[in-house]
């Protein structure tokens, strides 16, 4: 018989998983698997050291109940593995953003557990992270290689290699990046979404942009930036339309960088997010598919990075993308019910910007590209 083990948080979503877990246990009976539960701890990693060793020991399948922060630590604990298992998620967070994206219930534990009835998977993306820190603030270290400006670093021994990190849904830098790591655990517990919306007013008053370089697969960008967001799905922050054509499974990042921005400027590109995607087409707004980033800061300007909601150091880093590299439980009917909507939408949009344009109406006014340089 096959195996299944539930990683759960049990303070996440006001304790629903925990109420839920005998109707969860329950379903994947139902489906086939022996099934065994673990609670996480306040042990540093606790869900990735229990991930890591379920699957050592055989288990077929992981379910990660929880906040993206308990399916992040999960993805950490299989991702290095050459045997991965496959995994299932029941969220139980604030935004959920991987269960948007795998079409799976985000307000219904036991209807999130029943897509297992459903046998349909996907092999999913997932981002890998090498992170570097100055020879005195690591504790211990082995020199790497990276961009050629890392290396003479290291080599006159100021870089020191950190272990690597995996993602799987958004790395993002910028000082709205802070935001979800900001929140604390029980404000998020008391409010919720709305706590987000608090935290993210007080950020925008000090939106400051920081000076990088970015090299990805067909170029770089060098200069001030805003903020920077390195996406594996089409679901962050709880929109589904910052980046409208992205692929699961593709081998390729979407990567944005916006470039120097005021707040006016912030409020209109995320206008146009809300528009159904046209800050794609926005110049103030680099847009690219790319398997690899590589992120530098300059001046000695701090950068935060933010990886699937949690603090995950500071650059400079370099992001790989793997492709297919874990299966995932997933609502696939659902996925290409979306992709249908999405077509729909698009048209839609494209019809109405010809009318405008038919009609002599001036389009959002955008940032000037050579603002940045002042």
């Amino acid at each position: 018989m096959k195996r299944a083990r539930i990683i759960y948080n049990p303070s996440s979503g006001r304790e629903m998983v925990k109420r839920e877990m005998l109707g969860i246990l329950n379903i994947y009976e139902q489906a086939g698997y022996e099934t065994s539960t673990f609670a996480t701890t306040p042990e540093p990693l606790s869900a990735q050291k229990e991930a890591t060793r379920a699957a050592k020991a055989g288990f077929d399948l992981i379910v990660a109940a929880g906040g993206d922060g308990t399916i992040n630590e999960v993805v950490n604990g299989i991702a290095p593995l050459e045997k991965r298992p496959k995994m299932a998620i029941i969220p139980a967070g604030t935004t959920n953003d991987y269960a948007r994206a795998l079409k799976v219930s985000r307000d219904d534990p036991l209807e999130a557990a029943k897509v297992i009835l459903k046998n349909q998977n996907i092999k999913m993306d997932i981002g890998k992270i090498q992170a570097f820190l100055p020879a005195e603030q690591a504790q211990a270290g082995q020199v790497a290689e990276a961009t050629a400006t890392d290396q003479r670093a290291q080599a006159a021994g100021k870089l020191v290699k950190q272990p690597v990190r995996y993602f799987m849904n958004i790395a993002a830098l910028g000082t709205l990046s802070e935001l979800t790591y900001a929140v604390p655990s029980a404000m998020k517990s008391l409010y919720g979404y709305l706590a987000y919306l608090v935290k993210g007013a007080e950020l925008l008053t000090r939106l400051k942009p920081v000076s990088a370089k970015v090299s990805f697969d067909d170029g770089e960008y060098e200069g001030d930036i805003s903020m920077i967001f390195l996406a594996l799905t089409n679901s962050v922050a709880g929109f589904e339309t910052i980046v409208p054509d992205a692929k699961l499974d593709d081998g390729m990042f979407t990567l944005l960088i916006v470039k120097k921005s005021n707040l006016w400027q912030i409020a209109q590109l995320a206008s146009q997010v809300l528009k159904g995607g046209a800050h794609v087409h926005n110049p103030n707004l680099i847009y690219k598919k790319t398997s690899k980033v590589e992120i530098e800061p300059l001046n000695g300007d701090p950068i935060k990075v933010n990886l699937d909601g949690e603090y995950g150091g500071d650059a400079p880093m370099t992001f790989e993308n793997l492709k297919q590299h874990i299966e995932f439980v997933a609502n696939i009917e659902a996925m290409k019910t979306d992709d249908t909507t999405a077509k729909i939408q698009e048209q839609f949009v494209e019809q109405v910007e010809k009318l405008e344009a038919k009609g002599g109406h001036d389009e959002l006014p955008v940032a000037d590209e050579n603002e940045s340089k002042k």
